[in-house]
Order: structure tokens, then C-alpha cells, then sequence
């Protein structure tokens, strides 16, 4: 597995992360948005997440994710969202924790 750069780490750590209220009861998880960001260090991540990721669905949607230090990663356009591994669809999928 491909760890983050110290770079990228560092980005992670020092990001204000939103909290996705909308699907809070649902499918919680943070963001953080393109134009809000360093640039350079978004697209890098995105390009991290996309290049050493894997793949999995979230319903019939093919998404690529990224896990590192208890969260797992996903890019979208202009948001790279997070969620703590356990919120993942697949394991809440096995775990028989989808929401109703």
C-alpha cells in the first residue's frame, strides 16, 4: 500500500474538514473543497486517492477509496469527502448497517 506523503499528511491534519450535515443520520462523513483549499495539495491528494486506491461501490456507484489513519478517502469533482472506516457503504454492507 502507498502511504501519503508527509506533505499530504500534513495537509490532511492541518485542513478544516466540514461535516457533511445533510447526511448526518445517514451517511456521515467530511469534506473539503477544491476552491477553499491549497489547490496544488487537493489535486495532489485527489491524484493519491485515484492512482493507489481501490474499488468499491457505495450503492451502484463505483467509487475509488483511499484508507489512512481510520478514515477512508474518496475524491468527487471539486470535494474530496472522508468517513471514519466503520461509515464505509462496504463494511457497513457486511456488518448489515445499511441505513433503512
Amino acid at each position: 500500500m502507498n502511504e501519503f506523503s508527509d506533505r499530504l499528511k500534513q495537509f490532511i491534519e492541518n485542513t478544516k474538514w466540514t461535516f457533511a450535515k445533510t447526511y448526518a443520520a445517514t451517511w456521515p462523513h467530511e469534506y473539503i473543497v477544491r476552491e477553499k483549499v491549497d489547490l496544488e495539495l487537493f489535486n495532489e491528494l485527489a491524484e493519491h486517492i485515484e492512482k493507489h486506491g481501490y474499488e468499491s461501490h457505495f450503492y451502484k456507484a463505483k467509487e475509488t477509496y483511499f484508507d489512512y489513519g481510520g478514515y477512508t478517502y474518496w475524491h468527487m469533482d471539486n470535494i474530496i469527502n472522508r468517513c471514519v472506516e466503520a461509515d464505509t457503504y462496504h463494511r457497513r454492507e457486511k456488518d448489515g448497517r445499511l441505513p433503512k
